[in-house]
């Protein structure tokens, strides 16, 4: 594929996966519009971008502010010309909407240092699902449009291992990446004749600068949780950033990946296949 000739459009670029995911298609040659929610964020993944020899541009918003949205993708336009390549890649969990524990114990209510289920806002539930999949489809609302039509066009969005097996804690984020599942399927059967395809990719587990803490103790070994998850990983590792630019390159070339849509391919050392015994 004639990379050099692709703009893509990238949410959540400031972040630390997104913006190896920006760097690499820009290594591509591919010309990279760089959102984050903050300018700051954008910046550093463009100028790391431009200073490796690669075209970049930010752009700060929130995938939230529709209004602001229109106004990027009108801009984005006249900075690029049509784009061809969109990635939604904001999102993210936050504690308060998740459980303390893995298992309920009726003991949990009486107790104000644990967070049960019937302890969960209202309020923390719909933030996360918000950010994750109303994010992405505010955004895909909005740029799909200048997509319909345009050959090569694709949109990749971001799921989780836990949108089909649910983890345990994470009931708000597993319940956001289990709609980006099912959006991401409607959306390819709903754009099929029009030519553009629609994916996810679903990384596994993936021990990041950003995570490592919630992974391992401070001398380095794994936590708990950890254990689990390694145990239940056929490839006994955690994920590397670097795992999912095959994918991402895949999904990206049409020469490649032309007659794939509708799928959510998961990149996890097996976890998703492993019953556990």
């Amino acid at each position: 594929m004639e990379w050099n000739k692709k703009v893509a459009v990238i949410t959540g670029a400031g972040g630390v996966l997104l913006s190896a995911y920006a760097k690499k298609l820009a290594s591509k040659g591919v010309k990279i519009a760089v959102l984050s929610k903050t300018f700051e964020g954008a910046k550093s993944t463009a100028d790391a971008i431009v200073a490796s020899g690669g075209i970049a541009k930010p752009y700060g918003c929130d995938v939230l502010d529709k209004e602001t949205l229109v106004k990027i993708e009108e801009q984005i336009y006249k900075d690029f010309g049509q784009y061809h390549i969109l990635i939604n890649g904001a999102g993210g969990n936050m504690s308060d909407a998740n459980t303390t524990n893995e298992i309920f114990n009726c003991e949990d209510m009486d107790n104000p240092n644990i967070r049960s289920f019937f302890d969960l806002d209202l309020k923390d539930i719909e933030k996360v699902f918000a950010i994750n999949f109303l994010g992405t489809f505010i955004v895909t609302q909005i740029f799909a449009r200048r997509l319909i039509g345009i050959k090569g066009a694709t949109i990749i969005n971001f799921s989780s291992m836990s949108s089909q097996n649910p983890m345990t804690k994470v009931l708000g984020y597993s319940a956001a990446k289990a709609a980006i599942d099912n959006f991401t399927k409607w959306l390819a059967v709903h754009f099929a004749e029009q030519g553009l395809r629609v994916n996810a990719i679903a990384p596994g587990f993936l021990l990041t600068k950003q995570n490592k803490m919630l992974l391992t103790n401070l001398d380095g070994s794994l936590t708990t949780r950890s254990h689990k998850i390694i145990a239940h990983t056929p490839m006994k590792r955690f994920g590397e950033v670097y795992d999912l630019f095959g994918t991402l390159l895949w999904l990206c070339d049409e020469e490649a990946s032309g007659f794939v849509t509708g799928n959510i391919i998961a990149v996890d050392g097996g976890f998703h296949a492993y019953s556990g015994v």
